[in-house]
Order: C-alpha cells, then sequence, then structure tokens
C-alpha cells in the first residue's frame, strides 16, 4: 500500500467466471471426480496430447502457454483458485493446442470426460453454463489477436493490464495491483522483457502506471 491510494484484490468464485466455470466441487465428486496434486512447474498436460479429463482448480494456480520454434513462451492465460480450464478439446474431440503447467503448487480436481459429458447430460444448467463460458472465451481470443496486431508495445502492455482488471471485477477507484514479473507480461504480450521494462519505465513517468519496490500498480 502505498499512503492509502493503492490496493490489491481478493478473487471470489461464482458458476461462471470471465473466462471460466466453477461446479460445485461435491457435485463432482458425486460423479467420480478425484483430486491430484501439482507442485510448481509440473506438467498437467501437454500440447498435442488428447483430452480425457476436465479440471478445476481447488488450491493455488495453473497456466496454459504455446511454445514458439525459438523456445519463447506465450502464455495464453493462468487460471486460479476455483477456475476450470482446458475444456473446449473436450467437445471438439481436438487434442490439446497449449501445455498446462502449476504455475505454483496446486491441487486439481479432474473428472473424466465421458463422466463430465454425463454430468452436463443430467444438469442441463451446466450446458447453459459451459455456451456461456465458450462465448466469453471466443470473444477473448479476438481481442487477443486485435491487440497483437498492434505492434506498440505500450498497446499491447495497456490492453493486458485493462485485461486482467476485467478478469479481476475491479471497479476500484484506486490502482490494483498487478501480481505478474515483467517476464510473465512479456509472456503474455509476446514482447521482449527488456522492451517490457523499458515501455513500464516510460508509462511510470507519464503518471499511467505506478511501479513501488518493483511492484506495478495500474
Amino acid at each position: 500500500m502505498v499512503q492509502g491510494e493503492l490496493q490489491s484484490l481478493d478473487y471470489s468464485s461464482n458458476f461462471v467466471k470471465t473466462r471460466s466455470m466453477h461446479i460445485d466441487i461435491n457435485l463432482l465428486y458425486s460423479f467420480g471426480a478425484v483430486n491430484k496434486r501439482y507442485t510448481k512447474g509440473e506438467i498437467i498436460f501437454r500440447e498435442g496430447e488428447q483430452p480425457i479429463f476436465y479440471y478445476q482448480i481447488i488450491d493455488g494456480s495453473a497456466r496454459m502457454f504455446n511454445t514458439n520454434d525459438d523456445g519463447k513462451e506465450f502464455t495464453q492465460e493462468i487460471f486460479n483458485q476455483g477456475c476450470s480450464f482446458g475444456e473446449p478439446p473436450l467437445f471438439s474431440d481436438n487434442r490439446y493446442p497449449c501445455t498446462a503447467i502449476a504455475y505454483e503448487n496446486c491441487e486439481v480436481i479432474k473428472l473424466s470426460k465421458l463422466l463430465f459429458f454425463e454430468l452436463i447430460d443430467t444438469h442441463p444448467e451446466l450446458a447453459k453454463g459451459v455456451i456461456t463460458l465458450f462465448a466469453k472465451r471466443i470473444n477473448a481470443r479476438l481481442e487477443t489477436v486485435k491487440n497483437l496486431i498492434n505492434q506498440k508495445p505500450e498497446f499491447r502492455i495497456v490492453a493486458f493490464l485493462n485485461s486482467h482488471k476485467t478478469n479481476s471485477n475491479f471497479l476500484g477507484k484506486h490502482k490494483l495491483f498487478i501480481p505478474f514479473t515483467r517476464q510473465e507480461i512479456a509472456n503474455f504480450t509476446g514482447l521482449r522483457v527488456e522492451t517490457v521494462i523499458r515501455t513500464l519505465q516510460k508509462m511510470k513517468e507519464e503518471k499511467k502506471v505506478e511501479i513501488v519496490n518493483h511492484k506495478i500498480y495500474y
């Protein structure tokens, strides 16, 4: 905090988050779901693998990303407690387009694809949630593509920061703590980390962001 002007945000779980679904874990357990713990950096599933489970985070967080031929990672999204991830390939019978790893130590509840479909069939309200979820993700992907077309670093970074605020349901008048490193912002925006550092410094000088003890507030 800086003289009461900066604040961070507590996350809460809803049935359908901005780009994620939350199913009551007791309902998942009743259909045969099981828990699995992953240590930070451990692979949950790899790009190109066939999807066989529905995943939802009980504690911790997971990151989905792609890697190009040069080994540079592009982060698609980070999912926190209560969020689901990796659902679309379950319905399309396509292989995973991204790799998912434990962003930090996490516990995940997983339900087999067959039982997940049985759950959806017997609970129609979940089907509406899935449709809403997919619609929001399609819109988010279109926004991401639009932002990446713009080559100006500041435009990409501001778009990312605004997206994070929206996903966090942040309505405060003060600045929001951005819980990402410069490297992580680079991975999200497709920029070089040196470019992110230089651009954020310029934005700080123009009072578009605040940087306190190397932490970013927007």
